[in-house]
C-alpha cells in the first residue's frame, strides 16, 4: 500500500517528467489501464502510448513549463494546480489523479479559461496579479 507522501510525491515526480519535455519518460508512472480525461472537451485518451503521442505531437512554441502551485491528496487521490506555458500559450490545469498500486491509474484535467473580471464587481475586487487584465 503506497503511503500519501509516496503519492503526492509520484505526482510531483509526474511533472517534473512533464517538465523535461520527454514525455516518454512518464510512461513508466502511468499503469497499464491507464485513463485520461478531459470533460471539457469530451476526450477520453486511453493508454500510455497514447498519452505519450498527444503530448509529443501537441504544437508548441518551445518548450513547455511546468509551474506546480499547489498540490494535495491522500494516498489514492492527489489534485493539483499547475501553470504550463510554452512562452506563447499560457494555460492553467487542474488534475485530478487516481492512484492503484503505486501507479497513476486515472486522470481528470480541466483547462479553465481565464477571462476578465465583470465590471459589475470591480469595486469588490482586486487582481491577483498586479499586472493581471484578466480574471482566475
Amino acid at each position: 500500500m503506497i503511503t500519501q507522501a509516496a503519492a503526492l510525491n509520484l505526482v510531483r515526480d509526474f511533472w517534473r517528467r512533464m517538465a523535461s519535455n520527454d514525455f516518454s519518460t512518464v510512461a513508466p508512472l502511468l499503469s497499464t489501464g491507464f485513463v485520461l480525461e478531459w470533460p471539457q472537451s469530451n476526450e477520453r485518451i486511453r493508454g500510455a502510448e497514447r498519452f505519450v503521442s498527444m503530448n509529443q505531437d501537441y504544437p508548441a512554441h518551445g518548450p513547455w513549463r511546468f509551474t506546480l502551485n499547489r498540490l494535495i491528496g491522500d494516498e489514492h487521490e492527489v489534485v493539483s494546480d499547475v501553470s504550463i506555458t510554452d512562452g506563447v500559450q499560457h494555460a492553467r490545469a487542474i488534475s485530478f489523479f487516481t492512484i492503484e498500486d503505486s501507479l497513476i491509474a486515472r486522470l481528470v484535467e480541466f483547462w479553465p479559461e481565464p477571462y476578465p473580471a465583470p465590471g459589475n464587481r470591480a469595486h469588490l475586487s482586486e487582481p491577483l496579479d498586479a499586472g493581471a487584465t484578466h480574471g482566475p
